[in-house]
């Protein structure tokens, strides 16, 4: 445990010094947050509905931060690791495949719990948004969802030969889950076609499981939990077993 609080601790002050996570992890979700408070303010989601248009979208402002740290920054920052020889080094340490990646995962779980509060914060004191839903629900629904999205990243700088290879998967990986899972255009907007499309991203699966605890509604929660614990479970042994030192 020590020697895991000595790397997060170094690599948090590295992470800081860089600047990429706090501006896409933290700073990004709340300039979303903000614009659409302008746009929308405390107005209904549609209609009639109990719940706001704000409300409503929070899980998928949230979800912002896994993307940019899950399938941006931790697979980059791994391969970069691996293209500079500094992987090299920890072989010959006792430090494990396991180790390395969890310290990361760790790190950019705290970006993220960072982003949540800093948006919730800012919800519930400019735009009067409330939690219809149950808070552990919710809670339980972003951590499966921020977990899973995190492993994704975890498999994609395991493997990768160098940070041009992690760019480009990184990048094939963030654009879609970020234009169509929901985060940025949410669902109700797409034609049907694409949603049975963008239903098949294992973080669209979380935004929808978020939004309905969230706002309180019924959900099936068999399917996306299945989807996002399969994910990080494959994802997460792959990037261990296949893990590359250089």
């Amino acid at each position: 445990m020590r020697r895991f609080l000595i790397l997060l601790k170094n690599e948090g002050r590295l992470s800081l010094r860089d600047m990429n996570m706090p501006i896409f992890a933290l700073g990004m979700p709340l300039v979303i947050l903000v614009v659409l408070g302008m746009l929308y303010g405390r107005a209904e989601a549609e209609p009639g509905a109990p719940y706001t248009f704000l409300e409503q979208s929070f899980g998928a402002v949230c979800a912002v931060s896994m993307c940019a740290g899950g399938l941006m920054g931790l697979p980059m920052v791994v391969s970069d690791y691996r293209e500079r020889k500094i992987l090299k080094r920890f072989r010959v340490t006792p430090m494990s495949p396991a180790l390395l990646l969890a310290v990361e995962e760790a790190m950019y779980m705290l970006y993220c719990a960072a982003s949540l509060a800093l948006c919730a914060v800012a919800a519930v004191c400019f735009w009067g948004v409330r939690l219809p839903g149950h808070p552990a629900a919710f809670l339980g629904a972003w951590l499966l969802t921020m977990v899973s999205t995190l492993s994704i990243g975890m498999l994609v700088g395991g493997v990768a030969k160098d940070s041009r290879q992690a760019g480009v998967i990184a990048s094939v990986l963030y654009f879609p889950m970020l234009v169509f899972s929901g985060t940025t255009v949410p669902l109700e907007v797409m034609p049907e076609a694409m949603r049975a499309f963008v239903r098949l991203l294992p973080l669209t699966q979380g935004i929808e499981l978020m939004k309905r605890t969230f706002l309180g509604l019924q959900a099936d929660a068999l399917l996306p939990v299945t989807v996002m614990l399969a994910v990080t479970a494959v994802c997460t042994g792959l990037s261990i077993r296949f893990f590359r030192w250089e």
